[in-house]
């Protein structure tokens, strides 16, 4: 029988995200200190970075305002095919009082059966 405790999935991905989080702020002191070294002042290069990061956030925007939006169309695609009806040359039956009395007629024609005793 072990004695570490497993980790869950949960502490997994949350181990995962964190390095991930990690190399990128490493990435980004390293532009930092690159941007430096060419003589860009800490001032300009922190604002550089602040607009790649927004340009990044509008990107994710724009591209799930449009998946958003075909979401949208597709689900009223598929709402007005199934409000399509398939019979449209044929009559719709409903139940009225006509030639061979109460019952259930398509157009002039009554459908069921009816009772012997109708007359």
């Amino acid at each position: 029988m072990s004695t570490s405790p497993r980790s869950s999935t949960a502490e997994r991905l949350g181990r995962w995200l964190g390095r991930g989080w990690q190399g990128y702020v490493r990435a980004e002191r390293r532009v930092s200190s690159w941007l430096a070294a060419k003589g860009v002042p800490a001032a300009a290069s922190t604002a550089l970075l602040w607009a790649v990061k927004l340009a990044a956030l509008g990107v994710l925007l724009y591209s799930s305002f449009g998946l958003a939006l075909l979401l949208v169309f597709v689900v009223m695609v598929a709402r007005a095919a199934g409000n399509l009806s398939h019979d449209d040359d044929e009559e719709k039956t409903e139940w009225r009082m006509g030639w061979a009395g109460y019952g259930l007629y398509r157009g002039e024609t009554r459908v069921d059966p009816g009772q012997d005793d109708d007359d």
